[in-house]
């Protein structure tokens, strides 16, 4: 597919924002999937090219998270593992995936978060911080092998899956903020590397994404340390809203 002039300025612009929410709350991805459809990519290959903005964004994210001296390796760890198994998995259902299918679900995916966003049923389930009990840590873990099937799989909303899981663990914005982008990096390079090896991955698109994906990162790990993530909502909600419409009916 020949280039638009204006492709790679207009996905650095929309990997600005992207990043940025990536790393406040989650749903970038919402954003720039719909974009790489829309711009002319299959189904497969936009889902691929998506991984390299996420990839480079989180590597800044991490270094913020670092600089600011919010790094709970241990915890991050204990998530991790199970989300990497669960990634393979999902990345190798992805590869394969009908583009029309994969439109529908991306659609109902994306307002199924909207959903989620705006009645954030979680904040009332907080339980507040508790010692990792063995029957948590099992349920931690059972839930970061899905949370891995399901971000290999389509990445999209996957940070809203995160916050959520780890919420009902009790920690704080700032500290889930910070495992979040640990787990999506790691479990990022696994899915990744299944669409390289299928040949899924636009390496123009992708760098071009990577580039404002990782500005933006960079940007909200210095705002994610002050603020929460509750004033994003009406940023993106009108958006996703408006592209998950177009990817059903247009």
């Amino acid at each position: 597919m020949a280039p638009f002039p204006w492709q790679y300025p207009a996905l650095m612009l929309v990997g600005i924002l992207a990043g940025f929410l990536n790393v406040m709350a989650g749903g970038g991805s919402l954003l720039t999937l719909p974009v790489l459809l829309f711009l002319g990519l299959p189904a497969p290959v936009a889902n691929g090219t998506n991984r390299v903005a996420i990839f480079f964004q989180n590597i800044f994210a991490m270094a913020g998270f670092r600089k600011q001296g919010v790094f709970p390796w241990k915890l991050a760890l204990l998530c991790t593992a199970p989300a990497l198994v669960g990634s393979y998995i999902g990345a190798q259902l992805a590869v394969n995936i009908d583009d029309q299918l994969f439109r529908r679900l991306l659609a109902c995916i994306m307002i199924g978060v909207l959903v989620l966003t705006v009645v954030d049923p979680v904040r009332r389930w907080n339980l507040g911080s508790e010692h990792m009990t063995k029957l948590r840590g099992a349920v931690l873990l059972l839930s970061f092998f899905a949370i891995g099937v399901y971000g290999g799989f389509v990445q999209a909303g996957v940070g809203f899956l995160i916050i959520s899981g780890l919420l009902l663990h009790g920690l704080d914005l700032v500290r889930i903020n910070a495992v979040k982008v640990i787990v999506i990096f790691s479990f990022t390079i696994v899915a990744l590397g299944v669409f390289m090896v299928h040949g899924q991955v636009d390496y123009g698109m992708g760098m071009a994404l990577a580039a404002g994906n990782s500005l933006g990162g960079w940007i909200a790990t210095h705002v994610a340390v002050k603020k929460g993530h509750d004033w994003i909502r009406n940023l993106v909600s009108i958006t996703v809203l408006i592209f998950a419409i177009k990817l059903l009916f247009g």
